[in-house]
């Protein structure tokens, strides 16, 4: 291949200078205006239900403000999802509070209905207060088990936050993803389904909680004719060019969750046949990922060229897009890694030009978390050792999956 095909590059539908310019022109240049304004508009109309929508710097601002309105401080616990990324869990630390990791279940690779539950009772009869919040997480897209989440969350009487980040345009019964919960969180980082280039959304009940929200992203300022503070708040809204990005990218927002879904088509097809490698799909029709990324798993038999060498040496720089703001690795192993085969499995599509990654590793197997406590039943950290996320965006053509999937079959022994 004569580039390579990156995992979800972002892309531009072309309308997103006119909002720019429209900014520019109106000196409009500021975490507030028009395209803020009319980005959030256009969010609201996209996910059809009645609710309110703040734009913000980021899908880990969102979460932090939603923890605010949900009441948690220092010496809380608020229940997360384990396989996520860490911008789920930040946050909850960002309060002084304490992330309550719970495992998987094998259908969704999301949390786990039981595990959240016995995770509820137990600290309540280790603690004697509940858990102030619940995050379960749309892993690579797909869909939670919303029924029974929310109904293990009216039991206890617990908010829920849903991280939406990687399933903006998911449905669960036809329903948008971030509109179930107490909050909804988006997220338009550079490599998600649509981009502002950086920036996210809290998706809120009604009016008066988006006003609450915004009172925190705007600094948290009473009403003064001076800079009067009595409460902490924080610089966390959109500036007016980002929303500008925003407003072109929606646009095209059903286009980008259509591809996506149609190189899952692609994958399901080619790689039907492929002995040892199963796609990740939804478990039934009330499920409808956007898969954001597409994920395959690997049997841990299956052998691989090179994994006899894979981890001989640390890596250099980041996987997955961090910018290589990484630290040096003291060595080339952990505790928790992905499988020989895996490895080899990204290490050999990369030298053909493809990029690839695996799953996120627990939060539970991170050291950053090591002490806080844990609710596991095995699912996520077998899923990590097996699993790898395949190109998915706009830019990945019909062409692309099929060279990846003959360069997958190349890798194979």
């Amino acid at each position: 291949m004569a580039e390579k095909i990156w995992l979800s590059s972002p892309h531009m539908g072309g309308n997103e200078l006119k909002y720019i310019h429209e900014a520019f022109d109106a000196n409009w240049v500021a975490p507030l205006g028009p395209n803020v304004n009319g980005f959030e508009a256009d969010l609201e109309k996209f996910l059809n239900a009645d609710v309110k929508v703040a734009a913000l710097s980021a899908g880990t601002a969102a979460i932090h403000l939603a923890l605010i309105e949900c009441g948690v401080g220092y010496g809380d616990e608020v229940l997360c999802q384990s396989m996520i990324f860490s911008a789920t869990a930040n946050p909850i630390a960002y309060q002084g509070a304490t992330p309550v990791f719970i495992d998987s279940e094998k259908d969704t690779w999301n949390l786990c209905p039981i595990a959240l539950e016995e995770a509820i009772k137990d600290r309540i009869e280790k603690t004697g207060k509940t858990p102030k919040a619940i995050v379960p997480v749309a892993l690579y897209g797909m869909p939670y088990k919303v029924d029974e989440i929310m109904a293990v969350a009216d039991r206890y009487g617990i908010p829920v936050i849903e991280d939406a980040a990687e399933g903006f345009g998911s449905r669960y019964d036809g329903r948008m993803l971030g509109t179930f919960g107490k909050y909804g969180v988006l997220s338009f980082n550079g490599n998600k389904m649509i981009t502002t280039s950086g920036g996210g959304a809290l998706i809120c009940p009604d009016g008066e909680a988006k006003r609450e929200i915004m009172f925190y992203a705007t600094q948290a300022r009473e009403a003064y004719p001076y800079y009067q503070h009595e409460r902490i708040g924080y610089n966390y809204r959109m500036s007016n060019i980002c929303a500008g990005i925003g407003r072109g990218q929606m646009t095209v927002a059903d286009a980008h969750v259509a591809h996506h879904k149609h190189t899952c088509d692609l994958y399901r097809e080619l790689l039907k046949d492929v002995r040892g490698i199963t796609l990740h799909e939804n478990p039934s029709g009330r499920f409808d990922s956007n898969y954001w990324l597409n994920t395959i798993v690997l049997d841990p038999l299956l052998r691989v060229k090179g994994q006899e060498n894979a981890y001989q040496a640390t890596v250099q720089g980041a996987v997955g897009g961090a910018g290589g703001v990484t630290h040096a690795a003291v060595n080339a192993h952990t505790d928790c890694e992905p499988n020989a085969n895996v490895e080899a499995m990204r290490v050999g599509l990369d030298a053909m030009g493809i990029e690839s990654r695996p799953l996120w590793k627990p939060m539970h197997k991170q050291p950053v978390y090591k002490d806080c406590p844990a609710y596991v039943n095995g699912v996520s950290e077998s899923l990590f050792k097996v699993g790898l996320c395949l190109p998915s965006g706009p830019y990945v053509t019909d062409e692309d999956v099929a060279y990846i999937v003959d360069c997958i079959k190349k890798n194979i022994l």
